[in-house]
């Protein structure tokens, strides 16, 4: 019996959110497990770089989660970008923890699925999001993982998705080693003035609270230069903010939907030419289709 696993891009951080705050976006990793083989085949169209055997890293997800798990013969399609910024590396973990909870009859709970994929990834803002949908806020303390589900506001989405890669790693390679005591204090009070403004449907407050981030897009800005760009065309076209989509290098505004055309268009015209995603939020999250 085939076995098909579909997982969502997820956009992470929002600003100050920092490891924390997510949402689940409609692009898509899909793995159609096809059933027992005499050892692990991945077919997939992502080139070379990306391994066919059990080194792929669903595979592998998989074979931690469950080193009893058999060999399977799986295909793989993504509609994700790699190393930008719209969680890969969280959908093929969540993929990889599904399958082996599924194909191993594991009886995983999404609380212990969430867990595990959390460990692997190091933190739960774009796993828990993949997993569960729509907006979610959630924290690891000691490794421990808790999240809350929300409902993020229906509004349009455009990714600006650049041509270059930008690894996670570089990107946090820029981020300061330590943080004042004072600005560490304002930067969690941001965060939690976005949160509670979204609860409260204040998008005008939610937006100011974004683009006001102090932990990470003043360091990164200068690996991602189409941010500031982006956000005053965001000013110029009525976005209600504009802000880098997890590590970068994809930059993500939530736009009036009447207004989506007249920002590529400007983008377009101020050098920015390379894919602008149009993109929903996506309310199920992991969908599994046995």
């Amino acid at each position: 019996m085939t076995l098909k696993i579909r997982v969502p891009a997820t956009s992470a951080n929002l600003g100050p959110g920092f490891d924390s705050l997510g949402i689940a976006v409609s692009s898509y990793l899909t793995v159609t497990v096809y059933g027992k083989a005499p050892k692990w085949k991945v077919d997939h169209k992502m080139g070379h770089a990306i391994p066919s055997d059990e080194r792929n890293m669903i595979v592998a997800t998989a074979i931690k989660t469950n080193p009893e798990l058999e060999p399977q013969h799986i295909k793989v399609t993504s509609e994700i970008p790699l190393a930008h910024g719209l969680g890969s590396s969280s959908s093929a973990l969540i993929a990889g923890v599904v399958m082996a909870n599924e194909v191993g009859k594991m009886h995983l709970t999404n609380e212990q699925i969430l867990q595990k994929a959390a460990e692997m990834e190091g933190h739960p803002d774009n796993v828990a999001p993949a997993l569960y949908g729509d907006f979610v806020v959630s924290t690891m303390v000691d490794g421990d993982v808790s999240s809350i589900k929300l409902k993020f506001p229906d509004l349009t989405m455009v990714a600006y998705i650049p041509a270059y890669d930008l690894a996670t790693a570089d990107a946090r390679n820029v981020l300061p080693a330590k943080f004042p005591f004072s600005e560490a204090v304002a930067a969690g009070s941001i965060g939690n003035v976005l949160v509670a403004a979204l609860v409260a449907g204040d998008m005008k407050t939610a937006g100011k609270m974004i683009e006001s981030d102090r932990y990470h897009e003043t360091y990164r800005e200068k690996l991602v230069p189409h941010l500031p760009i982006l956000r005053e065309i965001g000013h110029r076209t009525g976005a209600m903010a504009t802000y880098l989509s997890g590590a970068g290098p994809t930059v993500m505004s939530f736009l009036p939907h009447d207004k989506v055309e007249e920002y590529i268009d400007l983008g377009k015209k101020a050098g920015l030419k390379d894919e602008y995603r149009i993109l929903q939020i996506e309310r199920e999250g992991v969908h599994v289709d046995r």
